[in-house]
């Protein structure tokens, strides 16, 4: 009679085989039984590869890459038999600070709180003091009215806390240490303006350095609004952009974060109500306002708008003399100053800094301001450019001392 591999015979019995694991894939074995944890099944594997490699703890703790220390701490916890000995000790103190308030201060605040339910923790301590002849700690104060709820409006107060927590925190424009070189900040701003019974925004941005400048109209103030603007912005510097300054508006939340997160730059926020954080971007504002929008071309056609706001912007990078640029144009001041930027020697896009950029930089422009930049057609973008291209051709001209070939 044939038997099974698995069955052998020893004398009148069928004995089954067993085959037993190696050690290293027993505890693998009953890691994944146990359910250990992610840190603890690598802190396992610390100890095999420990065990196959001549137990040399300097060698495995280069080849994990973690410290000596570290790998013989571990040594020591470990347990052959109990593997959850390489899970994650608590690592909460075992003494914790107790709260150094008694019960007769907090029933005595309770009381106070009670008769002045408007007044803040400062007020209080102070009639504590007065009342008792003790001195309490403001802190005392606050914990006892936040332990008890002894709000005068417990709900709203509820939610505004919650609101403080999801709200991250603002890195202010006042902490920020400003490089003297094109594309380390660039401010950010909307402009409001009321055409009839309607409503259209304009968002500005201007590079501090270099003043290179642009702006869009939209019909709303919303975050995509915003999103989209500072893409066409960051696209018309070739995103050599690191840092974005601007006030605290609500354009300037969710998905302007977003974008502004997914390309990389610092973000950083005014001061509430201190227009003079973003002086730069207030100026530009009102040189816009007063040098086009007040020349006749406000209309609350978008697109109208953005066709003739495109021949000034150009006007603005190329023509126009600025007295805080020592009366050079914006390009004529990015073009010498880019080249010695202390980040210019990462730059791995210098299409602004070839002979024909001029004529790249203006054309950007025209580009930015059709109404869907991924869906442009080639034929939109030539009809742009045949009616823009005799302006750009004449600032660059004038400006540059080359000429633009078509």
């Amino acid at each position: 009679m044939a038997l099974a591999a698995s069955v052998r015979q020893v004398n009148l019995w069928l004995v089954p085989e067993v085959t037993l694991l190696s050690t290293h894939e027993r505890w693998r074995k009953q890691a994944e039984i146990l359910r250990l944890s992610k840190e603890a099944r690598i802190r396992l594997e610390w100890f095999i590869w420990h065990k196959e490699h001549g137990k040399n703890a300097s060698k495995t703790a280069r080849h994990f890459g973690i410290s000596r220390q570290c790998f013989h701490t571990w040594k020591k916890r470990f347990d052959a038999v109990n593997l959850r000995s390489l899970e994650t000790h608590d690592r909460a103190p075992r003494r914790v600070r107790q709260k150094e308030i008694t019960p007769e201060e907090e029933g005595r605040v309770i009381m106070l709180r009670h008769a002045h339910i408007r007044w803040g923790k400062m007020k209080i301590a102070k009639v504590y003091e007065a009342t008792y002849r003790k001195k309490i700690s403001a802190w005392k104060v606050q914990y006892t009215i936040k332990k008890n709820a002894l709000y005068y409006h417990p709900k709203k107060n509820a939610q505004t806390h919650a609101k403080r927590k999801r709200s991250k925190e603002k890195k202010r424009i006042t902490t920020l240490h400003k490089k003297p070189f094109p594309g380390f900040l660039i401010a950010l701003d909307t402009i409001v303006l009321w055409i009839g019974n309607q409503r259209r925004y304009v968002f500005t941005a201007i590079d501090t350095v270099s003043k290179i400048a642009f702006a869009r109209m939209y019909t709303t103030k919303s975050s995509k609004n915003a999103a989209d603007f500072v893409k066409r912005m960051v696209y018309l510097l070739d995103h050599e952009v690191w840092n974005a300054g601007h006030d605290n508006g609500s354009e300037f939340h969710k998905h302007f974060q977003a974008t502004v997160t997914q390309l990389g730059l610092g973000d950083y926020w005014s001061r509430v109500k201190t227009p003079t954080d973003n002086p730069i971007n207030e100026r530009f504002n009102r040189t816009l306002q007063e040098e086009f929008i007040a020349l006749g071309h406000l209309t609350d056609d978008t697109e109208r708008f953005n066709h003739e706001l495109t021949n000034w912007l150009i006007e603005y990078t190329f023509v126009r003399p600025h007295q805080s640029l020592g009366y050079e144009t914006p390009w004529q001041y990015y073009s010498k100053a880019a080249k010695v930027s202390p980040m210019y020697s990462s730059r791995t896009s210098p299409c602004f800094l070839r002979e024909d950029s001029a004529y790249s930089l203006a054309f950007l422009y025209i580009c930015l301001q059709q109404r869907r930049k991924k869906q442009r057609s080639l034929r939109a973008l030539r009809k742009a450019m045949q009616e823009h291209i005799v302006c750009a051709s004449k600032c660059a001209r004038m400006n540059m001392g080359f000429s633009i070939r078509r």
